[in-house]
């Protein structure tokens, strides 16, 4: 049954209207609310490196389009980008709900409230009604207009497959520290109140974590996985005459570790008496001691001939053998505060990890420290923004000014690099940053961003340790040992 004209152009003028009232709206909700809307942006992982471009283009393309469909000399190609547009947001839906755990809604107003597949069929429905006033505008055209359309469909679709895949190679290439936030993809499991704040997680089992002590050096606090019970041991050491200025605990069941890298010396026990002897003393003096195995372990030291930081390893066997690389840790500033990091050992890869506090790097080796590459984080900071000044007086470098810091603490279980983030990113709500801590998720097998996930700081209290033991994060927030849970499946 054919249309008669009247009935043809009160159609065209109606849908013509409802584009205008939705772009009118759309547009100046977006405007309204314009941080909010670049920041959701922004956190989409699709379009996140465009969010600055996209966020001004969106609603003046809308704004334009809702005026040209008002004149009739105009509506012809209006309405063609009109149905382009449509079919674009709705292909990006598309992928949002199928292919990506993030799914930031950046519409503005009404439409925000409407759930992904309310907003699919939305914005279909007016898919279909461009195409038909598209039909009805081209009356005696039908094939030239099938044809057209087929063409803007197709269009919509590459231009969202072209944006995700360009902005996913500015996120790892260029590097322009974009973060994607996936939609929970943990969950909250349990705390408990430890008292006091004074202490750092010293190792994990699969059911349990250890925590040392700063005031209480020789004191080992177990807690159980769901931290329904803890219970505390005493170390105990041999009679020495050994003088230590810091000791540090690492718990590596079933072994344990205390060390004091000023005063290079180890001591080595059971988990099953909390008993100690001497493992290494005075072979080589180290900053950091990360344990391998039984009889291997990685260590950072200071090069007696540089005065740089160096990695190198230690075998203790019948003697103990010390092998630095100085090639590894790279000089920008000072080769001592520049090169200062986290370092980290990986059971699952056998690979020792080395993050740079204060620029975007991180290092994987082996453990024999012979092949090693490097990965990036997602921030900009490639030089390490630090000043330092030598102290003739104290015969040592000190820094003169407050570093900023790129990277703060990390975890590794897996194929993952966790790092808690000392920056924030472009589009992050500034209250999202100050009410919880941030961290990032590498593939150190390929050297990839995965994505950032939110933990929330339990009474202003920011995260200042944290561990990984396969689907459980352990975290430290004030006087508290909270444990949250990777949802199943996520990777």
């Amino acid at each position: 049954m054919k249309f008669s004209v009247t009935l043809r152009n009160i159609f065209l003028e109606l849908i013509c209207l409802l584009f205008v009232l939705l772009f009118v709206y759309a547009a100046v909700s977006k405007l309204l609310d314009f941080e909010n809307f670049q920041v959701q942006l922004g956190q989409s992982p699709l379009i996140s490196s465009f969010a600055g471009f996209i966020s001004f283009f969106i609603p003046i393309l809308e704004l334009l389009l809702a005026f040209f469909l008002i004149f009739p000399k105009s509506r012809r190609t209006s309405l063609h980008l009109s149905t382009f547009l449509m079919s674009t947001f709705s292909a990006y839906i598309f992928v949002m709900i199928n292919f990506s755990p993030n799914v930031p809604c950046s519409c503005g107003g009404i439409l925000e409230q409407l759930n992904w597949k309310e907003h699919l069929y939305f914005n279909m429905f007016f898919v279909i009604l461009g195409t038909l006033a598209l039909y009805i505008e081209n009356n005696a055209l039908i094939k030239q207009t099938s044809i057209r359309l087929l063409f803007l469909f197709t269009v919509s679709l590459l231009s969202i497959y072209v944006l995700f895949h360009t902005s996913e190679w500015m996120k790892q290439e260029r590097n322009n520290f974009t973060r994607s936030f996936p939609h929970y993809p943990t969950k909250f499991v349990n705390d408990m109140d430890l008292k006091f704040n004074s202490y750092y997680i010293a190792g994990s089992s699969p059911d349990k974590v250890y925590l040392g002590n700063y005031t209480a050096p020789l004191i080992v606090t177990e807690i159980d996985s769901s931290l329904h019970y803890k219970k505390e041991h005493y170390i105990i050491l041999p009679e020495s005459t050994l003088k230590y200025k810091s000791l540090t605990l690492t718990v590596d069941p079933p072994y344990f570790y205390v060390w004091d890298g000023t005063e290079a010396f180890v001591y080595k026990g059971s988990t099953d008496d909390w008993k100690a002897s001497l493992y290494i003393d005075r072979e080589a003096y180290f900053t950091s001691f990360v344990p391998i195995n039984k009889s291997r372990a990685s260590i950072r030291a200071i090069s007696s001939e540089t005065f740089q930081s160096v990695l190198g390893t230690l075998v203790v066997t019948d003697s103990v053998k010390v092998a630095l690389n100085s090639s590894i840790l790279i000089k920008q500033v000072d080769g001592l505060f520049d090169t200062d990091g986290t370092h980290l050992y990986n059971k699952q890869h056998n690979k020792i990890l080395y993050t740079y506090y204060y620029r975007n790097q991180y290092a994987v080796c082996d453990t024999l420290l012979q092949e090693y590459q490097y990965g990036k984080t997602i921030d900009t900071t490639s030089k390490a923004k630090i000043k330092v000044k030598y102290i003739a007086s104290k015969q040592g470098s000190k820094l003169i000014e407050p570093a900023v810091t790129v990277n703060k603490r990390t975890a590794t279980y897996g194929n993952y690099l966790y790092i808690h983030a000392g920056l924030l990113g472009r589009y992050e709500p500034k209250e999202n940053w100050d009410n919880n801590s941030i961290i990032d998720v590498y593939d150190f097998t390929n050297n990839t961003y995965q994505f950032s996930f939110y933990i929330d700081d339990k009474l202003q209290s920011k995260v200042k340790d944290f561990k990984i033991s396969q689907d459980l994060i352990y975290t430290l927030n004030g006087n508290y040992i909270r444990t949250y849970r990777f949802k199943k499946d996520f990777y």
